[in-house]
């Protein structure tokens, strides 16, 4: 009997990064309160800015060429050009409104603030370690959702499903510290 090991054809899972959050100093400076802080933001390829420079050359081109058009008597091409320029400028809006979306979680000592920000909306939520449940919101893979004192705030819409559970693993460690009063501990190896 012999047995012959070949490279599977399915992509390997990937990896969860070892540690979601890093310890901050919350003043600035070396001896200011030392706090645990996780920082979910939506990840993006084109910063807002960048996108609004290809969008200044796009209207460059198209002007530019709805204007020969004009000029050669097809008054309609400049009119079509107008209306497909104010789409796409409002479909960049809409995308640069939303380019800042992010949550927050700073464990500052036993109390843990939770911090969304969606478009220009702000909501914060403040937990005391003692009370906070960290728990999935549906099943497998769902936001992360933490409870405590009749509030509940879901959080994780920013990770990868497959990297939630760890990331609820590490926040639950880490308020288990802080219920504790240990000090803020990164875990990054």
């Amino acid at each position: 009997m012999s047995v012959t090991l070949a490279p599977s054809p399915w992509p390997m899972p990937p990896r969860a990064p070892s540690a979601f959050g890093r310890e901050v100093s919350l003043q600035g400076g070396p001896d200011g309160p030392r706090a645990m802080q996780w920082l979910l933001r939506r990840s993006g390829a084109i910063a807002p800015r960048q996108l609004g420079a290809v969008f200044a050359s796009l209207c460059g081109v198209s002007l530019a060429i709805a204007a020969f058009f004009f000029w050669q008597g097809a008054p309609v091409v400049l009119a079509f050009t107008s209306a497909e320029l104010g789409a796409v400028g409002l479909a960049m809006l809409v995308f640069a409104r939303h380019a800042g979306d992010r949550e927050t979680l700073t464990l500052v000592g036993r109390s843990l603030l939770v911090e969304q920000c969606v478009g220009s909306r702000v909501r914060r939520t403040d937990f005391a370690a003692e009370w906070a449940t960290v728990e999935p919101a549906a099943g497998q893979g769902s936001l992360v959702e933490i409870c405590g004192h009749g509030r509940r705030v879901r959080v994780g819409r920013f990770l990868r499903p497959e990297f939630r559970a760890a990331f609820a693993h590490e926040l639950r460690r880490a308020l288990r510290r802080a219920r504790h009063g240990a000090p803020p501990e990164n875990d990054s190896n």
